[in-house]
């Protein structure tokens, strides 16, 4: 499960996401395996919680990954 990391006022739309198992902080890189390995999960069904916690439909995973490289 993976969770959102909310925008901030002053940095802007978050860069990240966070791996709730074990608290990993997961930058949106494409070079980045964790990354790969995040849009594959969530893709697939692997639940990914908004910025308040709350589990996102699947619609509204799809359409978060169309906002991100």
């Amino acid at each position: 499960m993976y969770k959102q990391c909310p925008d901030s006022p002053i940095y802007g739309r978050a860069q990240s996401v966070i791996r709730l198992a074990d608290g990993a902080c997961i930058p949106f890189d494409p070079a980045n395996t964790d990354y790969q390995q995040f849009k594959t999960d969530v893709a697939g069904g692997v639940p990914l919680e908004n910025p308040e916690g709350n589990v996102m439909t699947q619609e509204q995973v799809d359409e978060f990954l169309r906002t991100i490289p």
